[in-house]
């Protein structure tokens, strides 16, 4: 019961951590002050995303295969998770949920605690690169891929087709890049549109903007279908696209 009441209230807290001028921004990191707004952030940032992650349950209920695995790739506080568990109609599958933010896994835990789903949830605190993909037929990679180095995202995506069964899928959801400037200049206004109406303040949107720079490496459309055509995915394609916010989903031939 204790478990509850403290989600519920991490929930409800608003995100104001750049609300106050800074002398000098620091690059953005899930610290325990992000971990304490998180659903709040995301909910008023990201265009789309109580969306994607309802849809990330309705995917894994069509692809997870009996005896499975499903993994959930940078799950900070197991939205995907959850999403998954409460959909995935095979008893006999396991939900890998990784993070390797020791604050974000803490709260997550309590989170899992509170939750009613049946599905067993394996939580690691750790780096993606350094979890082995094994016997998988769903994997969710849900606004992660962007934070890591763009030289190792295809290695990542490779690690994570050889460990797919064949007829699984990888759900990958980023911010995206345009390469007509017209069009990211659009698609950054709209976005800084959206946070605004949520209630984000100028400076609040130009503090987070310089906290992320450096840190949040978007890319095209185009790289990331090229980049999963690369490493083997038969079939990919967008599912979900708001803005400069996208989700697309790749899925592994199924053998003759």
């Amino acid at each position: 019961m204790s478990n509850r009441r403290e989600t519920k209230k991490h929930v409800s807290k608003k995100d104001d951590i750049f609300a106050s001028p800074l002398g000098q921004v620091a690059g953005f990191s899930f610290d325990q002050s992000v971990v304490e707004v998180f659903p709040d952030m995301i909910q008023r940032s990201v265009p789309g995303y109580t969306t994607i992650v309802a849809m990330i349950g309705t995917l894994a209920e069509r692809y997870a295969q009996s005896g499975s695995r499903c993994y959930d790739l940078g799950s900070s506080l197991c939205a995907a998770t959850l999403a998954m568990r409460h959909r995935i109609p095979a008893a006999d599958c396991e939900i890998v949920a990784v993070d390797n933010s020791p604050a974000m896994v803490e709260q997550a835990r309590a989170v899992l605690a509170a939750d009613s789903g049946q599905i067993p949830v394996q939580l690691v605190c750790d780096d993606l690169q350094n979890v082995d993909i094994e016997n998988a037929s769903v994997v969710v990679l849900n606004f992660t891929l962007q934070f890591i180095a763009t030289e190792q995202r295809e290695a990542i995506l490779q690690k994570i087709y050889d460990g797919l069964r064949p007829g699984g899928v990888l759900i990958l959801s980023e911010k995206v890049a345009f390469s007509d400037t017209d069009h990211q200049e659009l698609m950054i206004d709209l976005h800084h549109s959206f946070k605004a109406a949520n209630g984000y303040s100028a400076l609040e949107i130009a503090q987070k903007r310089s906290a992320l720079e450096n840190v949040l490496i978007p890319e095209t459309l185009f790289d990331h279908r090229t980049r999963l055509k690369n490493v083997g995915f038969s079939s990919v394609d967008v599912w979900f696209q708001c803005f400069n916010f996208a989700s697309l989903i790749a899925i592994k031939q199924r053998n003759p």
